[in-house]
């Protein structure tokens, strides 16, 4: 028996071992927003995102009173709550949302089918934009643009609604992405976004181990920097395009499940990785380190989910 185990256990350890270092090897550093583009490029045309997760490339919501909830199914609900949260929901059908960070269209498609809306997706990934345009039925109020959220090319005031869900974690200037945002927002109207960010740590430092895991966070999926959800909120409502009064919640208790889940979809679903051969296996094998620093991060406090809702 021992002749079979040792062997095996050898076999694992040399397999971890090899991973843990191309992991390394292959970090995706931010250096510019080419980078960003780049890295979105590459994770589209693959596919092996969209066969795992689906349209939505964000966390899901799990609502603490129900069980085994399908970690697609939790990707909308979670569009669904984000809208109730924010009052986009209180905006009439036909109103002009802007969806900056769009991904390949999942939320834009959900925000035009069920509340009516004519949305604009914006994003940095040319792949992206090609495959949310592919997965867009007709019907569906919904134009997606090659552009970075650091110079909306939009006038100011265009939009009744501007929704982002985790698209600021990759930009290195935090300021301007609010200012762009608001600045394209027309007065009165609705800002819906979620994002990562860490803790307050200025008024918490992070220990040696946590300095560690943030700057594998940074490194491993192209974030320039983490700040808190309190200084984010400092930034919409210090805009001269908001209303001055912003409502932020940190909803790590909701989306936490995401980060086991996404790992279980690659053993619920072997065919979705087997079937784009050996190279999606090894890439979503070199995923699973970085999903487990961002499980601990979240489940710690090092990081959290900010939700932000304001008016123009």
């Amino acid at each position: 028996m021992t002749q079979l185990i040792l062997p095996l256990v050898f076999a694992v350890f040399v397999l971890v071992s090899i991973c843990l270092i191309i992991w390394r090897i292959n970090a995706r550093k931010f250096i510019s927003s080419g980078t960003v583009a780049s890295a979105y490029d590459s994770w589209t045309q693959d596919k092996l995102l969209e066969r795992l997760w689906g349209e939505h490339i964000h966390l899901g919501f799990y609502s603490p009173n129900k069980k085994n909830i399908d970690f697609r199914e939790a990707k909308e609900q979670f569009v669904h709550e984000l809208v109730n949260w924010s009052g986009l929901n209180k905006l009439p059908r036909g109103s002009r949302i802007l969806d900056v960070g769009c991904g390949i269209g999942g939320s834009s498609r959900i925000l035009s089918k069920y509340y009516g809306f004519n949305v604009t997706g914006v994003t940095i990934s040319t792949a992206q934009v090609k495959r949310a345009i592919e997965l867009t039925p007709d019907e569906l109020k919904c134009d997606f643009q090659l552009m970075d959220a650091l110079n909306l090319r939009y006038e100011d005031g265009t939009f009744d609604g501007i929704w982002s869900v985790e698209a600021g974690a990759h930009m290195n200037d935090k300021t301007r992405f609010a200012e762009e945002m608001l600045r394209t927002l027309r007065p009165g109207g609705y800002l819906a976004l979620a994002d990562w960010n860490s803790r307050d740590l200025k008024a918490m430092p992070p220990s040696f181990l946590e300095k560690i895991i943030l700057n594998q966070l940074l490194e491993q999926w192209v974030h320039p920097n983490f700040i808190s959800i309190s200084d984010f909120s400092n930034i919409l409502s210090n805009s001269e395009n908001s209303s001055g009064i912003v409502f932020s919640e940190n909803w790590n208790l909701f989306t936490n499940p995401s980060w086991y889940d996404s790992i279980l979809e690659g053993i619920k679903r072997p065919s979705a990785i087997l079937s784009l051969g050996p190279s999606a296996l090894i890439k979503s094998i070199r995923e699973i380190p970085t999903i487990l620093l961002m499980n601990w991060a979240f489940r710690k406090g090092l990081m959290e989910f900010g939700v932000y809702r304001c008016r123009g």
